[in-house]
């Protein structure tokens, strides 16, 4: 059974007994993301396709697995996000849209992160979400595991398409992992999704209120009494709290990095999670696993990024310990990062 945990750090090779399994991903918009670096002779351009579901799917072939992205494109932004996304990975079904997808520009040359511009999609068309819809729940049928994440932005993609689509899929025996925030992550619940993953940012969005200390476990607890399995609660860099669909509670320790960047972790950590749920892992190694890929994605430029090998390396870093061992027991509120749709925790 998922969820049992023990005070350790782990070791061993990755092995996936199910490598190349179909993880079904529903990442409604990727963007279209340009950054501006300092080079040798000049200034460096780079373009790349980004967003929270495009990160979780490159991360989960990294580790083995076969992501199916689902989402969104159009326009002259969408033109170029279906080329890079087929220089991708795994497959895509894209649904064609009116509108022109999202996409941003970075500089970085001073050093730091600075958003320079950004455009986001308009609101899609009905027969457009149907699209999605189908698309994603047909993948997620043939597929080990579907990943839910986010919209960018959630204006204008309905919420009622969330419990849809969770509703459909747990029918079909699909195990849910959840990465979304409020309101869409209450449209999932009632589908008792097998792991929510969430920042104190979020967890404090849906219980409206404080989650320092004691009251961070308690608003956990509310997410499985409402329905989710497992719960994981990241926090910048402090540990993450995990609430296992059974057994007490525990913390994943990741390594001390001080200095890194830190955006898109979040996804890179939910990727390696799906591809290590799809081989079968328990829920602790899983995590652990998530942790390390979090870790290797701080490490680089790059987001959603990470070698496999690098991730190995790390997970051996990576320390689980029961909650009564912790000397912190403080929830800090975590803080969002540019550019748009990044979950940086």
């Amino acid at each position: 059974m998922r969820g049992r945990a023990e005070s350790s750090t782990t070791g061993g090779p990755i092995g996936f007994p199910g490598e190349q399994l179909p993880i079904a991903v529903f990442g409604p918009d990727p963007l279209l993301s340009i950054t501006i670096e300092p080079g040798s002779e000049g200034d460096d351009i780079h373009v790349h396709a980004a967003g929270q579901g495009v990160w979780v799917a490159r991360m989960a072939a990294e580790l083995g697995a076969c992501p199916i992205l689902c989402c969104m494109a159009g326009g002259e932004p969408g033109s170029v996000l279906r080329s890079l996304l087929d220089a991708l990975p795994g497959e895509h079904r894209v649904t064609e849209t009116t509108g022109s997808s999202g996409s941003y520009v970075v500089d970085r040359r001073s050093g730091e992160r600075r958003l320079v511009a950004t455009s986001v999609r308009p609101a899609p068309k009905r027969h457009e979400i149907d699209d999605l819809v189908a698309a994603t729940c047909a993948a997620a049928f043939s597929s080990a595991v579907l990943v839910m994440c986010n919209p960018y932005p959630a204006d204008g993609l309905p919420e009622e398409i969330y419990e849809t689509i969770a509703a459909d899929v747990a029918a079909a025996g699909i195990p849910l992992l959840v990465d979304l925030s409020s309101p869409r992550l209450e449209r999932t619940l009632a589908a008792r999704p097998a792991l929510v993953k969430l920042n104190d940012w979020e967890l404090a969005e849906y219980v409206r209120g404080p989650v320092d200390g004691v009251r961070g476990l308690e608003a956990a607890r509310r997410l499985q009494e409402a329905g989710a399995q497992a719960v994981t609660v990241t926090r910048a860099g402090e540990p993450a709290l995990v609430l296992p669909d059974s057994g007490e509670p525990f913390e994943i320790l990741p390594p001390l990095l001080p200095s890194g960047y830190r955006e898109g972790c979040g996804d890179a950590m939910m990727g390696a999670i799906a591809a290590a749920w799809a081989g079968g892992m328990p829920l602790r190694e899983a995590l652990v696993l998530g942790a390390a890929a979090g870790s290797a994605n701080f490490l680089r430029h790059g987001l959603g990024t990470g070698q496999r090998a690098v991730v190995e390396q790390l997970r051996h870093r990576i320390t689980v310990r029961p909650l009564e061992d912790s000397s912190s027991g403080t929830f800090p509120r975590a803080q969002r990062s540019s550019p748009p749709g990044v979950d940086s925790s």
